[in-house]
C-alpha cells in the first residue's frame, strides 16, 4: 500500500496542470476506493479536502480539462424533469423464488439434468434488500446507469448513480488474458445501510413527519428523485453480483472471456466495485443447504437488509448451456426467508413528545425476543394507526421487522382480547408535570403539545441543536445534555453559549474533569463558526428540515426577516407550502423565540446569509403578488410559480386586495370571482410571459 505521505505530497512546480489534474484525480479514485469499498481509509479528511481543493480550482482555471469522470463531477447539472426509457442491451432477467428445502433439491435435479450430469459448483450471495441497477462502461468510464424497469427496459438515472460514492466514475484497468477490460457493465444492488435508515427516519420522526416505510422504499424513491443534488443527501450503497462484456465493435473487439461467476468478483473488485458480502463458492448442494441456513440466523448481525439468499451455477458456460426459461434464468434461484415475527402483550400505550411538540404514542410491551434483539417498545405512530388497527392495551399484538428496520406491531389477536377491553382514546393532555392540552391541528395525523416549556421538547431542542448534521458540538450528547439539564445548566439554547460563566458548576458535576470541560466549551465557540443555514436548522421550527432552512436563508436573508415574514410571504416561497409556511410564520411571530434569536444573535451565531442571496430581477412584475388560478395552457402551477419567482415576483394562495394580478387558467374558480370582485388584474399566461419578455 502506498503510504499516505506520498499521496499528499505537493505538486512539483515544474508540472504542468493537465499533468496535476490527472494525478490529483489517480490519487482521489485510489483513495475513495480504500474508504468507501475497502473500509481502509489511507488518508485523513483534511489532507483529502486539501487535494479535492486543488483539483476543483485547476479545474476552474482549466475548464477544458473537465471530464465526466472526474471525482468533483459526481453531482452536477439541472434537476431533470424525466427519466429516459431506455432498452437494456441484455434483458436483466428475474430470479425465481423458493421458500423449502424440496425446491431447493427440485432446482438442483433440473441443472444436473441440463448438464446432463456435469460436475457443477454454486456461486451464493446474500440477495440484499434493494433495487437492482444497470452499470454501463465505455473505455473504462460510467457511461450509463439503468434500473431494472419491466426487465426489457429501464430508467435512465446515471445523474442519480454518480452521486453514490462506492459508484467508480472510472475503473482501475485490469487484464483479462493480457486485454484490458474497459467495455463491460455491471449489474448490482443498490440499498441502504439500517444505521442511514434510522438516522434519517429520527430526523423526520422529530420534524413531525411522515417516517419511511423501510430501507428500500426509500433507496427506490431516492433514485427517482429529479434532482441529484437531493440524492447526495440520503447515503446509498452499491453491491455488485454480475459481469457482462460488450462487443461494441465485434470485428476488433479483443477475443477475451469470462469463465465463472468467482473469476467475475474477483476482476470487479481489482477494478474498484464495492462487492456483495460473505460470498462463497459451493461445492454441492449441501455447502448451498449449510451457506442458506447460516445467514438465515445470522441474517440480523448484518448492517443491511437481506431477504433471503441467491444461488447461481458457478461456470459461465454451464449458465449458457442451461439458459433461460420465459423472464427466468435456469441456472439461479432466490431462496426467501420469512419475516420474523412474535407474538407479546401490549401492556400500556404511553405518549413521547419530540423536540417539536408531537406526541408520538408508543407500545410498552412485555419483552419479546425478536430477529436477534430484545423488544419492548414499539412505536404506534399516530391516533389513526391505533384506531385503524383497533388496538388496545392488554391485548395480544404481532410485533414484526422483516423488511423493516424499525419493530412495528403489525397485528392484534382478537380473539385473545378480553370482553371488558375499550377502545383506546387518545390523551387530552402531555404527560409532563405541567399537564398541558395536546392539539390536533386539522389536516394532521399527529397531536401537538404546544407548551415551549415542556422538558421533553426542550431536550429534544437541545439534542437537536448540538447534533452533528447541525451546530456539531462535540462533548454535548444525549446523556450530556440530560444531565446538564437536570443540573439546571441548560433551560434553552441559548444557555449553551452561556456555558463558559459555568465553568466551575460544570466541574463540579460527575464525569466532568477539567479536560473534558475546556474541549467541550471550545467545541461551543467553535459552532459559532456554524453558518446561518445551520442556525436556521438548529432552531427546530415545525417542518423546517435542512433543506427548508436553506431555502428560507437564502430567499430572505436575514433572521431579522424571517420574523417579519406572513404566512402568504413564505407560501410565496418555491418549495415552501401552505402548512409548512403557517408553522414558520407562528414560530417567529412568538416573543419566546425572537428573544430567543435575539440572544443568539448577541451570542455571536450567525443571523445573515452569507451566501448569494435571491435577488430580485427589475422587470414589470417585480415586487408584485399574483395568485394562480385554472388550468394553464402549457405550463403546471408550480413550474409557473418559479417563473414569477426567479422574476421577482411572489406568489400567493389566496386572493386579497394586496394580490396584483390573478394567473387564470382554464376552470378557473372562486378565486377568479373574487378577483373580479375586488377589481384585482386578470391575466392569462400569454400576458404573464407578454410582460416578462419586456
Amino acid at each position: 500500500m502506498q503510504h499516505q505521505s506520498e499521496l499528499v505530497e505537493s505538486p512539483n512546480p515544474m508540472m504542468v496542470p493537465n499533468d496535476r489534474i490527472d494525478e490529483l484525480r489517480t490519487i482521489l479514485r485510489r483513495t475513495d476506493i480504500a474508504y468507501y469499498t475497502d473500509a481502509m481509509p489511507i488518508m485523513d479528511d483534511r489532507d483529502y479536502d486539501r487535494l479535492y481543493d486543488e483539483l476543483v480550482q485547476l479545474e476552474a482555471e482549466n475548464p477544458h480539462s473537465i471530464t465526466p469522470d472526474s471525482p468533483t463531477q459526481r453531482v452536477s447539472g439541472q434537476p431533470m424533469k424525466e427519466f429516459q426509457n431506455i432498452a437494456h442491451d441484455e434483458p436483466m432477467l428475474s430470479l425465481q423464488n423458493t421458500y423449502n428445502r424440496d425446491e431447493v433439491q427440485d432446482f438442483d435435479r433440473r441443472v444436473a439434468e441440463g448438464l446432463e450430469q456435469k460436475a457443477h459448483e454454486y456461486w451464493c450471495d446474500l440477495k440484499y434488500d434493494g433495487v437492482a441497477m444497470s452499470l454501463r462502461y465505455e473505455n473504462g468510464t460510467l457511461a450509463r446507469a439503468l434500473t431494472r424497469g419491466d426487465g426489457t427496459t429501464g430508467d435512465d438515472i446515471t445523474q442519480n448513480v454518480r452521486t453514490i460514492s462506492t459508484v467508480p466514475l472510472r475503473v482501475q484497468p485490469v487484464l483479462l488474458n493480457g486485454v484490458p477490460l474497459l467495455d463491460f457493465e455491471v449489474r448490482g444492488e443498490v440499498y441502504m445501510r439500517n444505521a442511514d435508515f434510522l438516522r434519517l427516519n429520527e430526523e423526520r420522526e422529530a420534524l413531525g413527519e411522515k417516517l419511511y416505510a423501510n430501507p428500500r422504499n426509500l433507496t427506490a424513491g431516492t433514485l427517482k428523485l429529479q434532482d441529484a443534488r437531493e440524492v447526495t443527501k440520503r447515503p446509498l450503497q452499491l453491491a455488485c453480483y454480475f459481469l457482462r462484456l460488450l462487443r461494441l465493435d465485434s470485428a476488433t473487439a479483443p477475443q477475451q472471456a469470462l469463465l465463472s461467476q468467482a473469476d467475475n468478483m474477483r476482476l470487479l473488485k481489482e477494478m474498484g466495485f464495492p462487492m456483495a458480502q460473505h460470498s462463497r463458492l459451493c461445492a454441492d448442494l449441501n455447502e448451498v443447504f449449510a451457506f442458506i441456513d447460516e445467514w438465515e440466523t445470522r441474517r440480523e448481525t448484518l448492517p443491511f437488509q437481506t431477504d433471503g439468499a441467491v444461488v447461481k451455477v458457478n461456470s459461465i458456460a454451464q449458465q449458457t448451456e442451461l439458459g433461460a426459461v420465459g423472464r427466468f434464468p435456469r441456472w439461479a434461484f432466490a431462496y426467501k426467508y420469512e419475516a420474523k415475527k412474535a407474538r407479546t402483550r401490549l401492556n400500556a400505550i404511553s405518549l413521547q413528545i419530540g423536540r417539536t411538540g408531537v406526541a408520538t404514542p408508543v407500545a410498552e410491551l412485555a419483552p419479546v425476543a425478536l430477529a436477534g434483539s430484545t423488544i419492548s417498545r414499539a412505536t404506534l405512530h399516530n391516533a389513526d394507526f391505533i384506531r385503524d388497527l383497533d388496538v388496545r392495551e392488554g391485548d395480544t399484538v404481532i410485533i414484526e421487522k422483516g423488511g423493516d428496520v424499525i419493530p412495528k406491531v403489525s397485528g392484534v389477536v382478537a380473539e385473545e382480547r378480553d370482553a371488558a377491553s375499550q377502545p383506546y382514546t387518545f390523551p387530552s393532555e402531555c404527560g409532563c408535570a405541567f399537564r398541558q392540552p395536546l392539539k390536533r391541528i386539522e389536516g394532521e395525523a399527529a397531536y401537538y403539545c404546544e407548551f415551549a416549556g415542556c422538558p421533553s421538547q426542550i431536550r429534544g431542542r437541545l439534542t437537536h441543536f448540538c447534533s452533528r448534521t447541525v451546530m456539531d458540538i462535540e462533548g454535548l450528547g444525549d446523556k450530556a445534555i440530560d444531565q446538564l439539564a437536570e443540573a439546571g445548566l441548560l433551560t434553552t439554547i441559548a444557555d449553551i453559549y452561556r456555558l463558559h460563566e459555568k465553568r466551575a458548576q460544570l466541574l463540579a458535576l460527575e464525569r466532568w474533569g477539567e479536560k473534558k470541560a475546556d474541549n467541550c466549551l471550545a467545541a461551543i465557540e467553535e459552532s459559532k463558526k456554524q453558518p446561518f443555514t445551520k442556525v436556521l436548522f438548529g432552531l427546530g421550527v415545525r417542518f423546517v428540515g435542512e433543506e427548508t432552512a436553506k431555502i428560507l436563508a437564502e430567499h430572505f436573508g436575514t433572521m431579522e426577516k424571517l420574523h417579519e415574514a406572513s404566512a402568504d410571504e413564505l407560501s410565496s416561497v418555491f418549495g415552501i407550502g401552505e402548512r409548512t409556511a403557517g408553522a414558520i410564520a407562528n414560530w417567529f411571530q412568538s416573543e419566546q423565540n425572537q428573544r430567543l434569536t435575539q440572544e443568539l444573535a448577541a451570542l455571536g451565531l450567525a443571523m445573515r446569509y452569507e451566501g448569494q442571496a435571491l435577488a430580485g430581477i427589475v422587470t414589470p412584475i417585480y415586487g408584485k403578488t399574483f395568485v394562480i388560478t385554472g388550468t394553464l395552457p402549457t405550463m403546471k402551477r408550480d413550474e409557473a410559480k418559479e417563473l414569477i419567482q426567479r422574476y421577482g415576483g411572489k406568489v400567493a394562495g389566496a386572493v386579497s386586495k394586496k394580490t396584483d394580478f390573478v394567473l387564470a387558467g382554464a376552470e378557473a374558480g372562486s378565486k377568479l370571482e373574487k378577483a373580479q370582485e375586488l377589481g384585482v388584474q386578470v391575466i392569462s399566461e400569454e400576458d404573464l410571459k407578454a410582460m416578462m419578455a419586456q
